[in-house]
């Protein structure tokens, strides 16, 4: 077998300023708290636990005083900052700059769509982290349309002005951008009557990994993509490895992985979400090149 690892997978710089932020604090010494999973994916959250880092949610932040919590990529509402301030609180703050960017353009968004009695809607998954942090710029006014049946939340004949969580598909986004314009000139007899705004707000680094995947899945005979359950980018970008190569398989980790999955003459490609780690995708590499070598006789 000739195994590989697609070269752009593993960490967008967000997640990998995080976890370079976090292993820098915890050199001192100091107990550091996270607000929430650090990344989406168990393996990485536990080496880092076992370093130190302890995961909290949001009802153990009420009561914590005088300590050092480190907001991850995803960013955070305006309300963690200002518990923070309350409660003595360090924050080391590791939000990724494309999501703080967003936030400030929501912000913005919404200052001035107010005032129209317009709407902001948010392509994304509700209860997302980051899309706690971006619904938390509209005093939790913005709708998150997710499915088809979320559209029913929409006012129609009211302005919109659309953003996405940013790593979501850029496919999803323009279908949905399309589902928005086609209701609203419904609503409206003709779109021109009420302000539509579609902004693509997803980053750039995770929208460019689809069409890399896109290429990678084809020139491999087995796709084996890494990343943790809890990851929507994950989720999305094996998706499109499926789409291209019905040999994909989504594992956790080595242990999730079958033999017979392989061909002694079949070339595998190794790749994972924004959210997985190399050491992980490395360690993988090694169980599947392992499987390839011929037994020693007894």
């Amino acid at each position: 077998m000739q195994v590989t690892i697609d070269k752009n997978s593993g960490y967008c710089f967000g997640v990998e300023f995080a976890i370079k932020m976090a292993e820098d604090e915890m050199e001192s010494g100091d107990r550091l708290y996270c607000l929430g999973d650090i990344v989406h994916n168990d393996m990485e959250v536990n080496r880092l636990s076992n370093q130190g880092l302890v995961v909290i949610d949001r009802e153990n932040l009420k009561e914590l005083k005088d300590c050092k919590v480190l907001i991850r990529a995803h960013g955070e509402p305006p309300e963690t900052y200002k518990l923070a301030i309350e409660n003595n609180i360090e924050l080391i703050d590791a939000s990724c700059p494309v999501v703080l960017k967003l936030q400030h353009r929501v912000k913005t968004a919404f200052d001035k769509i107010e005032k129209k009695e317009g709407q902001i809607v948010i392509y994304g998954k509700k209860g997302h982290a980051e899309v706690i942090g971006l619904t938390g710029q509209t005093m939790e006014k913005a709708i998150v349309v997710m499915e088809d049946e979320d559209l029913e939340k929409i006012d129609f004949s009211r302005p919109v002005t659309l953003f996405s969580q940013t790593t979501k598909s850029t496919k999803g986004f323009y279908a949905l951008k399309a589902k928005i314009e086609e209701r609203m000139a419904e609503a409206n007899q003709s779109l021109e009557e009420v302000d539509f705004t579609a902004n693509d707000s997803i980053c750039r680094q995770v929208s460019n990994r689809e069409p890399q995947l896109t290429r990678f899945a084809n020139e491999n005979d087995v796709i084996i993509f890494v990343a943790g359950k809890k990851s929507s980018n994950g989720r999305a970008l094996y998706q499109v490895c499926k789409g291209e190569n019905p040999r994909s398989y989504f594992v956790e980790n080595e242990s999730e992985i079958a033999p017979s999955w392989f061909g002694s003459e079949d070339k595998v490609g190794i790749c994972g979400a924004t959210s997985t780690p190399m050491w992980l995708m490395e360690q993988v590499m090694a169980y599947i090149n392992s499987l390839d070598q011929p037994v020693a006789q007894a």
